[in-house]
């Protein structure tokens, strides 16, 4: 075991590779998109919500699949919980945060109304779908392994739903491809090429992040889970946080909105089923109330949406329930 002064900068280290090749990801693979005349509304909703949330996914699949210890494993399993308990919260919380600093407000029109109701759709999915994976969590039976199958068959159903949604005006262009930043067209075997090595990158760090959280938690007597629950989403939720900064600030606020809520359903879906594959898939109190805090969240932003409810300041206080799930763990003694 690694000591605390080479464990907590690997940790970071890796978290910020895992973040930065996520960068390299999301602009290759939605210059890979272009190239293979992929529907901008999925260019920009599924394959940038992918991308971005594939760090939290690879997290869970390394966890669970090359886990030597049951600790190891219960990082997954922690994992397909975080990720969505902090885009619920946070990745909100940021976007209306950013509008208050930019000093802008939600347009009030017709498109975003329509806009609205369509995410509100997409949380409504989430929801029901979040629901089902939690009360899988609650019992123990012989075939709960192959429910995996059906949460990814939930995810296909979701990407056709989205891939035969239409077509719908991108807001802002493609940045250049990385790897040819002057080119304003790059090679399609380029845009593969930044895509597949950004993967590997990703894939690495991962595991290393993997096994710096499992040394970290006996040195500050948290249990693993829980340290994944709180730790590593925060880390590899990165990407939509950041984005969502970035569109808000451009001025594409659909862009920011609808690729958290893409990204929250790939979240309740593929960790999912990994966990379900490799692991018994039982949650400890910890997650229990985790679960319980993304399901109110989530709930909270689906009336908003389907009602047209939502401004800067809602968005904003929806990181009050990340802090009401931090503090509740800590009233609970459940770290």
């Amino acid at each position: 075991m690694n000591p605390v002064y080479l464990t907590i900068p690997l940790l970071l280290g890796s978290a910020v590779v895992i973040y930065l090749a996520c960068e390299y990801f999301v602009n290759g693979v939605e210059w890979v998109g272009r190239k293979f005349a992929v529907g901008q509304q999925a260019t920009g909703t599924i394959l940038a919500a992918f991308g971005t949330a594939l760090p939290e996914s690879v997290v869970t699949f390394v966890a669970v699949v090359f886990g030597a210890t049951a600790a190891q494993k219960a990082i997954g399993v922690g994992a397909a919980l975080g990720g969505p308990l902090v885009l619920g919260t946070i990745a909100y919380a940021v976007v209306g945060l950013t509008l208050i600093i930019c000093r802008q407000q939600l347009p009030k029109t017709a498109a975003i109304r329509s806009d609205f109701k369509k995410l509100s759709r997409d949380q409504g999915w989430f929801l029901w779908i979040f629901i089902v994976k939690v009360a899988l969590g609650l019992v123990a039976f012989a075939y709960k392994p192959w429910l995996g199958i059906v949460f990814l068959g939930a995810y296909a159903a979701y990407f056709r739903k989205e891939m035969r949604g239409g077509q719908i005006e991108v807001e802002g262009e493609l940045e250049p491809l990385k790897f040819m930043p002057t080119r304003a067209a790059p090679e399609t075997w380029a845009a593969v090429t930044q895509t597949l090595f950004a993967l590997g990158v990703i894939f690495i760090a991962s595991r290393i992040f993997v096994s710096q959280l499992d040394a970290l938690g006996p040195m500050l007597g948290i249990k693993p889970q829980l340290l994944a629950l709180l730790l590593s989403p925060i880390a590899t939720e990165l990407p939509e946080t950041l984005n969502a900064v970035i569109w808000v600030r451009q001025g594409k606020h659909r862009l920011a909105l609808a690729n958290i809520s893409g990204a929250m359903m790939i979240q309740a879906t593929m960790p999912t089923a990994l966990g379900l594959f490799f692991t018994p898939w039982l949650l400890d109190r910890s997650l229990i109330l985790g679960a319980i805090v993304t399901t109110l969240a989530v709930g909270a932003m689906f009336l908003a949406f389907r009602q047209g409810f939502i401004s800067r300041t809602f968005l904003s206080l929806m990181g009050l329930f990340y802090v009401a799930f931090a503090v509740l763990l800590l009233i609970l003694r459940l770290g």
